[in-house]
């Protein structure tokens, strides 16, 4: 292979000049020309957008995947531009335990239909949540990222030359400082013209780039507004989930520790206070629960057999307490709470209430 030898011994010797230039420089040994303001104010706001930048989508990276681990592994696929395996995310596994729980103690049962229902809208907080990263990726990490892998290293390049052209120029000024014989003066006042002409053509390329810093700013902003938009759609489409979820659930039983203290303190109060009628220790009914087979025994008097739901304590002698997946015998009773019904165990009876059995067949 053939070496253009001049031509390396130029470069080398360049490469010293301005080794040499930039350490007298450092040393305070020697002058340099400042570049002028406005030039210097375009750098810096350049470089603060590359500082911010880069924050602000690391930042975000973390938001919208906190384990590092799988970050990692994405940024690798992406290296090699292959796709990531797809996994659920931590609420569309949530939202899977959830449904599967609820298959096995069993949909008939109100505990197993509440655990299917928040399941299935655990699994679409997490659908949600998919496009909401894909939306934020898409239209705010890629152009931050294109910014700062691409217009701003296009930057950082023509600056670096800027930084070499201004060294070239006061290398000259330099040896033109110490030129004494004409003729190396004026070889040196020659080094010296070019060496300006370089630099203030490098100086407008640079300027003419750092100025559309103003540009990307616009861009960002836009890029800051639609991920704006897709936070508000992801989010507001989480309260909607929940809202109707919370209807759902406002249909079932309460749970068994509130209807416990709510059963204590109403027996304490109808204890301290003969006045208060026994009902009014009775819990509210669930409408849902309160199905046509009750309905029908009422009209008809007859008896049926009952699964209890949940334990249950009875707060006076004339309630029976229950416990959980046992069968009973209920029947209705004239005039007797429609809350309530009778129950049997063997020669055990008391008054039950509904939002604790199921009919069955």
């Amino acid at each position: 292979m053939d070496f253009n030898v001049k031509r390396l011994a130029a470069d080398a010797g360049t490469f010293l000049s301005r080794a040499v230039q930039f350490t007298e420089e450092k040393l305070g040994q020697a002058e340099k020309t400042e570049l002028d303001a406005h030039l210097e104010n375009l750098l810096a706001k350049a470089e603060c957008t590359r500082h911010w930048t880069e924050k602000i989508m690391k930042q975000t990276e973390i938001l919208l995947q906190p384990n590092p681990n799988v970050r990692i592994e994405e940024f690798l696929y992406e290296k090699l531009e292959k796709k990531a395996p797809t996994r659920m995310n931590n609420n569309e596994q949530l939202g899977e335990y959830m449904i599967d729980s609820g298959n096995e103690f069993g949909p008939g049962t109100a505990y197993g239909n509440a655990l299917t229902k928040c399941g299935e809208t655990q699994k679409q907080i997490g659908i949600a949540e998919r496009e909401f990263i894909q939306s934020s990726a898409i239209n705010f990490l890629t152009p931050f990222r294109n910014f700062l892998e691409g217009d701003f290293k296009t930057i950082s390049k023509e600056r670096k030359l800027l930084q070499n052209k201004r060294l070239d120029l006061d290398a000259a000024k330099t040896r033109l400082k110490k030129a004494r014989a004409a003729e190396t003066r004026a070889a040196a006042e020659q080094e010296v013209r070019i060496a300006q002409s370089e630099f203030d053509r490098q100086g407008e390329i640079t300027r003419l780039l750092l100025e559309g810093i103003g540009s990307t700013h616009a861009h960002h902003l836009r890029c800051l507004n639609d991920f704006v938009e897709a936070q508000t759609t992801y989010y507001a489409q989480c309260y909607q989930y929940m809202v109707d979820l919370q209807k759902q659930l406002g249909s079932f039983p309460t749970t068994l520790t509130s209807n416990n203290n709510q059963n204590s303190s109403s027996s304490a109060q109808s204890s301290s206070d003969p006045s208060i009628p026994v009902s009014s220790s009775l819990p509210t009914p669930a409408n849902s629960i309160v199905t046509s087979g009750f309905s029908e025994l009422r009209a008809s008097s007859g008896t049926r057999k009952a699964r209890v739901l949940y334990d249950y304590d009875a707060a006076d002698s004339s309630e029976l307490s229950l416990l959980a997946d046992e069968v009973i015998t209920v029947y209705s009773v004239p005039g007797m709470d429609t809350d309530w019904l009778m129950g049997e165990r063997g020669s055990q009876k008391g008054r039950v209430p509904i939002t604790y059995l199921e009919l069955l067949n």
